[in-house]
């Protein structure tokens, strides 16, 4: 086959014939109206840039280092505040002109705590729903999502912005991010992680971007409803185990979407150790905390023993009960 040697400058979508690419189901995403960007962390720097003229933003320190980055790039002055031990905000203070405020819909389960945060702060609050994808933005309210915390796609996110200003941006191409999405299908998810790694590091470099057709196509494809179901179920099978040694209240309300379990207990680090080294991997929310916070801190208390057990549409009651069995060893 003859490729035209202006093929790149055409409209990918306009070829008819020549071999198939990577087959998927043509639909709709959970946020058609959203801004399709090229990751949570740049669809916060989307929000911020839209916005302009911010004079400082508060962050939770228990949150992921990546938030920081946006920051970094846009030279904007940031603080952190503490949270309680329900995850709400502790010690917030009244916000002066530009300053903006993050709240964390933590584990997708604390849509309460950020509806009393916008009744308090209104359009200077920014709600990081990457934990709640499922979540639906407030109205007024500049909202931020990462879909790759809940499905198996290389890169993407979405940003909802009441700023009336535009942004001309280029589209991104995630074909080079597919490895370790791959490479765990043929073998496993230990072969795959260095590739898991670097994709994170790539991520980090890219400039702010439009979502790639090839990510949008994989979102468009997903059967939500049912993968909102199984998160539901497993959640809940494992709340009637775990909740009444949790020291986190993680009853969620009915309409939410959990990412994760959290189950906060004193021998956290024990326990995630066993869980590992029986395949159950559990992802520690956040390293960075560890080193912005000090020993005996909460933020340090949460980010040493809170287990975030898999709940995701992957698995069913089979699984669940496998982690149970090796929590009770």
């Amino acid at each position: 086959m003859i490729v035209p040697a202006n093929a790149l400058a055409m409209n990918v979508n306009d070829a008819i014939g020549g071999y198939f690419e990577l087959e998927t189901v043509r639909g709709c995403g959970l946020h058609p109206q959203a801004a399709a960007l090229n990751s949570g962390r740049h669809s916060l720097e989307y929000i911020l840039r839209r916005r302009g003229n911010v004079a400082r933003v508060y962050l939770p320190y228990y949150t992921c280092s990546v938030v920081l980055q946006p920051l970094q790039r846009l030279g904007i002055p940031h603080a952190f505040y503490h949270v309680d031990e329900q995850l709400r905000p502790a010690d917030l203070p009244e916000l002066k002109e530009g300053e903006l405020v993050i709240g964390t819909n933590y584990f997708g389960i604390g849509g309460a705590v950020l509806r009393d945060m916008a009744a308090r702060f209104g359009n200077r609050l920014l709600v990081d729903n990457a934990q709640a994808l499922y979540a639906p933005p407030m109205e007024g309210i500049d909202t931020f999502y990462s879909p790759r915390k809940f499905f198996g796609v290389p890169d993407g996110g979405y940003a909802y912005c009441v700023a009336d200003t535009a942004l001309e941006l280029p589209q991104d191409s995630s074909w080079q991010l597919m490895r370790h999405l791959l490479q765990r299908v043929d073998e496993g998810p230990e072969s795959g992680y260095a590739a898991f790694r670097q994709n994170s590091e790539a991520l980090a470099q890219k400039p702010l971007m439009h979502m790639s057709r090839l990510t949008q196509r994989l979102l468009g494809g997903i059967d939500y409803a049912a993968a909102a179901e199984a998160r539901r179920a497993n959640y809940t099978l494992l709340h009637r185990a775990l909740g009444n040694s949790n020291k986190l209240h993680a009853n969620p309300p009915a309409e939410a979407v959990p990412m994760v379990y959290p189950y906060w207990v004193e021998n956290g680090t024990q326990l995630r150790q066993r869980l590992i080294a029986n395949r159950v991997f559990v992802a520690t929310y956040w390293p960075n905390v560890l080193e912005w916070s000090a020993p005996g801190t909460l933020e340090h208390e949460l980010a040493t023993n809170l287990l975030a057990l898999p709940i995701d549409q992957r698995y069913g009651a089979g699984e669940m009960q496998r982690i149970l069995s090796i929590l009770s060893e």
